[in-house]
């Protein structure tokens, strides 16, 4: 479903790639591929491809690290409150994001 929710926002005559890293639950042999997409798999072991990673990594760095926890439900609200702090610096998310190595070409 997910898949064919991108594909109905792909510009008609355009080609959409999705990249992906090659968790487990990333292949199937009963996924459908919509035709107007190709999934580019990463290489394995290669976090700094992956812009996420940078954005898990803030979120650790920032709101997550040196805590100790009371219990899994404080986990969970902690981990919550972290995302909805970056959610709400939609421009610090851009700025994680990028790769300056990437635009030298």
């Amino acid at each position: 479903m997910h898949l064919e929710e991108i594909a109905v926002h792909v510009a008609p005559g355009a080609h959409a790639v999705v990249l992906l890293d090659q968790a487990g639950w990333h292949a199937s042999a009963e996924l459908v591929v919509p035709p107007n997409m190709t999934l580019m798999p990463l290489p394995p072991r290669c976090p700094e491809l992956n812009p996420v990673e940078n954005v898990w990594q803030f979120i650790r760095d920032n709101w997550l690290s040196n805590r100790i926890f009371k219990s899994y439900d404080d986990i969970v609200k902690q981990c919550c409150q972290a995302w909805n702090n970056l959610v709400d610096q939609p421009w610090r998310i851009m700025s994680i994001g990028l790769r300056q190595w990437a635009h030298r070409f």
